[in-house]
């Protein structure tokens, strides 16, 4: 795939990952406009998997924009849970059918399915990334990232976002939720693994098209 230069569409409506993923391109000098600035509709996740959902939404957002765009699919993986909430991260988080997401009450409902199990601690689980780049003549390219880790509760860290509270990553003492993103999203130089999931998916995308 031909090296990406110019303007790049960010296909995402969540702050979050937008602040994420421009942080990210930000040493690229990467221009960069988001699906919500150009007013684009988010496309339905239809998708049976994390590369399916991330490569719909940039597929739609360079169709639509007539620019190559970035698309991020990602979500807590709990082992006890069988996976979930898996592809339905962001649903569980919803107040109401398409409603505003409450990550406060989702975290709550992620425990309370936990204990309703009866598992033990340490209760495991992963965090996964898909980014997917679409070109408007409809060639896309993804790229997976994934951290292991647990989870605790109560919460900690008012930091990051989503499940980030909850989220230990294994061999480290603080969750994502008590990282400054400069340090979670941070590429080391030497080519070693990148913490957290989405810059993990990243590194491979930034090999690959930057």
């Amino acid at each position: 795939m031909t090296r990406l230069s110019g303007r790049l569409v960010i296909a995402t409506h969540n702050s979050g990952k937008l602040w994420e993923m421009r942080e990210l391109l930000a040493p690229y000098g990467i221009d960069t406009v988001s699906a919500g600035e150009l007013g684009l509709p988010e496309p339905e996740e239809t998708g049976a998997t994390f590369v399916e959902n991330a490569e719909l939404k940039a597929r739609a957002a360079a169709q639509a924009s007539g620019l190559p765009a970035l698309a991020d699919d990602s979500g807590l993986c709990v082992d006890a849970l069988g996976g979930a909430p898996g592809l339905q991260s962001a649903r569980w988080a919803e107040i109401g059918p398409g409603g505003p997401r409450d990550f406060a009450a989702a975290i709550e409902k992620v425990e309370a399915a936990i204990r309703a199990t009866g598992a033990e601690p340490p209760y495991r689980a992963h965090f996964i990334s898909v980014i997917a780049l679409a070109r408007p003549d409809g060639a896309v390219e993804s790229f997976e990232g994934k951290v292991d880790g647990t989870l605790v509760f109560p919460p900690r860290g008012t930091l990051g976002f989503g499940y980030d509270p909850i989220f230990l990553p294994d061999g480290l003492k603080r969750t994502f939720g008590e990282m400054m993103t400069a340090e979670k999203q941070a590429i080391p130089a030497d080519g070693s693994p990148a913490l957290s999931h989405r810059a993990r998916a990243f590194q491979a995308f930034a090999k690959a098209c930057l």
